[in-house]
């Protein structure tokens, strides 16, 4: 176990130092000279001098070589420096510790309403193959695969506001201080985006369960007079957990960088918020810096899943 996860920690070397030059050359080399272009976003009101341009760029470093500026970069991200705002002059590791737990806790919550509705409804749909409740179900899954997660926000939104004069709090509460006060702000995130991932959660376990129950283990345990519902706990659900795992995992990485849509449509200060509001003003420090937070998140997570598949299923062997 402790040389796989070794071996994991190793191979995800090479991949973040890949993230980390992929955006780096992105901000500087493919978009062009990122004062320049904020320059440009003032033509018409203000337009700034040569020596104010070259004075901007010897402040941020722009002037160094790319190396000395990646070096520099990493240098300040090891030590916990994520440098500040270009706009605002917030520091973004203090952005990141207000508006984290929120989005952290939005994508937990949507993962575990995706468990929720997904197991439950797949394996009832295995259970009962080519019946009329099967067919059922697979309609209402396939329709909710459909439908975006902000369209059911914002359906969530308007029934709230409409029906019961609700409206989801604009401010960051978090979960410690206020816990009904975070649930209101939470909960709808959490089920617009869940649903949409129970549906497909809902399709890997039928599809996992049906392949499950042709195993001889299965039929063994059948032969020996085992109940229905002793065999479907023990032998079937704990072997058809790798798929859903997996794919709850890499879901749970896109959930972490935050749904944008879903924020929007909910008032919610999330990291996505935040990426999306760096894009447009080409706050190049801050999208660098939450891009490359988003890259560890999906390098961690994936070690995780790696990891359980022994938990779930003991015939995994690390090598």
């Amino acid at each position: 176990m402790q040389r796989y996860i070794l071996g994991r920690l190793a191979l995800a070397v090479p991949t973040l130092f890949g993230i980390t030059v992929l955006i780096f050359l992105a901000m500087r080399v493919l978009p062009g000279d990122p004062v320049a272009m904020i320059a440009s976003e003032g033509q018409g009101t203000y337009t700034l001098t040569q020596e104010e341009l070259a004075a901007a760029r010897h402040s941020l470093g722009l002037d160094r070589p790319l190396y000395m500026q990646y070096l520099s970069w990493m240098s300040d991200v090891a030590h916990g420096d994520l440098g500040r705002s270009f706009w605002r002059g917030d520091p973004i590791r203090d952005l990141i510790a207000r508006r984290g737990p929120i989005t952290a806790q939005i994508a937990l919550m949507a993962v575990a309403v995706s468990w929720l509705i997904g197991i439950p409804v797949g394996m009832f749909s295995a259970m009962w193959r080519r019946s009329l409740a099967d067919y059922v179900t697979r309609f209402v899954v396939t329709v909710f695969m459909a439908v975006p997660s902000f369209w059911i926000g914002l359906v969530i939104v308007l029934v709230g506001v409409l029906w019961f004069t609700w409206r989801p709090p604009i401010s960051i509460i978090y979960l410690w201080e206020n816990p009904s006060g975070n649930l209101q702000m939470t909960i709808g995130p959490a089920v617009a985006m869940g649903a949409g991932l129970g549906a497909v959660t809902a399709r890997i376990t039928r599809s996992s369960v049906l392949e499950v129950l042709g195993e001889d283990y299965v039929r063994t345990a059948r032969a020996k007079g085992l109940r229905n519902r002793l065999i479907i706990g023990r032998h079937v659900l704990k072997n058809a957990l790798l798929p859903i795992i997996t794919y709850s995992g890499l879901a749970l990485g896109g959930l972490l960088g935050g749904s944008v849509a879903v924020e929007r449509a909910f008032s919610v200060p999330g990291l996505g918020m935040a990426l999306v509001q760096a894009l447009n003003e080409r706050d190049w420090m801050m999208i660098q810096n939450l891009v490359l937070l988003y890259g560890v998140i999906f390098t961690i997570i994936n070690l995780v899943v790696d990891v359980s598949y022994g938990i779930f299923d003991p015939r995994v062997r690390y090598q």
